[in-house]
């Protein structure tokens, strides 16, 4: 059998294959963020489907802040017995979840002008051109705290860990950058100073949730652009995050539903793949630091998948797209049958209510 279904290990937290469902935004939570009957049926046909380890779709950590309509909330403790409910619900079926937490920032166009978004500095977003309120020592302390408090709460809700989103231009992602990020102070400038938000947040998390909770790392390769952060950047994150006891780091990009336009170009001395857009950056990462990494984008051929395993130190590997057409698909691999996979990669998935499948449903509703 594949090694791919083989199991394995991120910190104390063991996996009974190395297949991650990535964070996807459901749109299927209430106008407050709690949990609902549709939400829960998403993540059980998910276990069901033999899925290692199940992202969320990411929970907002301060109530004022959401960046999209339906998201997940994790800003209280009256979140916690849902979770409950929900976490029991996936170990019920021998998967793994961990709740991805975020600050989206700029990376909206969501309610924008009804409620203040925090940013580093005031540098517009390039894709939404929305404009941020460069954040203060203080509003930084807050942001770092309600992190904090939302692992702990996540914790309690009986989550195998938690993965902290600092990539795809959100919060984290800005203050690494050198476009985003044009600070005076600790927290801008050097690379080191760039970090320090990053750095703060885990250590904050880690002093809630104890030494053994795992903690992962979501960070972008490269954000492909002049003046933009750099896979040179990364490579020093990385080894960073590494030393301070991270328990693995999820490579990714920010290149939503434009990966055609880009695959086969070369960005930082590496090319975007058809299938493993980011599979060259996390290669390279994964023979750097002593850490399970993940690679994300363009995985659907399990054929290349396998390939990547056997020629890379990269050891997990998420999907998105692919399990939103076919959420039985790993267990379908397992049992050997490697039909080509109905996920037809035109991000026609990503709507206005949500991501999911509107080709296979349709096909199947016919």
């Amino acid at each position: 059998m594949s090694t791919l279904f083989s199991p394995a290990r991120i910190g104390n937290m063991t996996l009974k294959n190395r297949f991650v469902r990535s964070a996807t935004w459901e749109n299927m939570a209430t106008e407050d963020g709690h949990m609902t009957d549709k939400l829960y049926a998403v993540y059980e046909e998910l276990a069901k489907g033999e899925v290692g380890l199940i992202v969320t779709g990411y929970a907002n950590i301060v109530a004022e802040e959401k960046p999209n309509a339906g998201m997940m909330g994790m800003y209280n403790d009256s979140f916690i017995a849902e979770y409950q409910k929900l976490t029991k619900l996936v170990h019920g079926f021998d998967s793994k979840i961990v709740m991805q937490l975020a600050y989206g920032g700029t990376k909206t166009t969501y309610n924008v002008g009804e409620r203040v978004i925090f940013a580093p500095s005031a540098v517009a977003e390039r894709g939404t051109q929305t404009l941020g309120k460069a954040m203060t020592k203080d509003e930084i302390g807050y942001i770092v705290k309600a992190f904090a408090e939302a692992s702990r709460r996540a914790q309690e809700s009986g989550f195998d860990g938690v993965e902290i989103h600092a990539a795809h231009t959100y919060l984290i992602n800005q203050f690494l950058s050198p476009y985003y990020n044009q600070r005076e102070d600790e927290y801008g400038g050097s690379l080191e100073n760039r970090m320090r938000f990053l750095l703060e947040i885990y250590v904050e998390i880690r002093k809630l949730v104890g030494g053994e909770y795992p903690i992962l790392v979501k960070l972008t390769a490269s954000e492909f652009f002049d003046g933009g952060l750099t896979f040179a950047d990364t490579r020093v994150i990385c080894k960073k995050l590494e030393s301070v006891g991270v328990d693995a780091i999820i490579i990714s990009g920010n290149i939503h539903g434009n990966a055609s336009a880009v695959v086969g170009e070369s960005f930082d001395g590496h090319v975007i793949q058809q299938e493993g857009y980011f599979r060259e950056y996390g290669a390279v990462i994964s023979q750097e630091v002593n850490l399970p990494i993940i690679t994300v984008g363009g995985l659907a051929d399990i054929c290349a998948i396998e390939e990547i395993a056997a020629t890379t130190n990269i050891q997990y590997f998420a999907l998105s797209r692919p399990l939103l057409a076919e959420p039985q698909l790993i267990k379908r691999w397992s049992e050997g049958r490697r039909a080509e996979v109905d996920c037809e990669r035109c991000s026609k998935c990503r709507t206005k209510r949500g991501n999911f499948c509107v080709v296979y449903k349709k096909r199947n509703a016919a």
